[in-house]
């Protein structure tokens, strides 16, 4: 796997709760797609366990919908989770997005890597800023909670 971008926040809640913003349908719409972009909760599915797939509705503001679908390759709660992810229903990437939860002074360190695949420059400074909303929306989701 050629590591394409790698993201590391402190998330203010402990690593159970941070991994289960990731495996929980009605946590994983809260805040994935950031606040520009709608994920209703009803399109998530997720069977999170090695070969397991997920599937989700991204519904953006110029009224299309990304439909993305992978397959959790490892599922290590709380410390690590590894799935694949496209937006290409007839495509089934095979590298993994690889996010670890490690305690840390205030919270979770949570550290996502991601593969180039053929990603251009462009994209890839694309996805990382749609990465760094996705996890805004997460804290605030997370605010407070246990």
């Amino acid at each position: 796997m050629t590591v394409g971008l790698t993201i590391t926040r402190t998330i203010a809640a402990p690593p159970e709760r941070v991994f289960a913003a990731w495996t929980r349908p009605e946590d994983f719409a809260g805040w994935f797609g950031g606040d520009a972009v709608k994920v209703p909760a009803d399109t998530v599915v997720m069977d999170v366990r090695p070969g397991g797939r997920w599937t989700a509705e991204m519904r953006v503001p110029d009224g299309s919908t990304i439909y993305w679908h992978g397959r959790y390759t490892e599922v290590d709660p709380p410390r690590r989770l590894a799935f694949t992810m496209d937006d290409d229903p007839a495509s089934d990437t095979t590298d993994p997005v690889v996010v670890t939860f490690a305690p840390a002074a205030g919270g979770t360190e949570m550290r996502l890597t991601q593969p180039r695949d053929d990603l251009t420059d462009e994209q890839l400074g694309q996805t990382l800023i749609g990465y760094n909303s996705f996890f805004d929306s997460m804290e605030i989701l997370l605010a407070g909670r246990d």
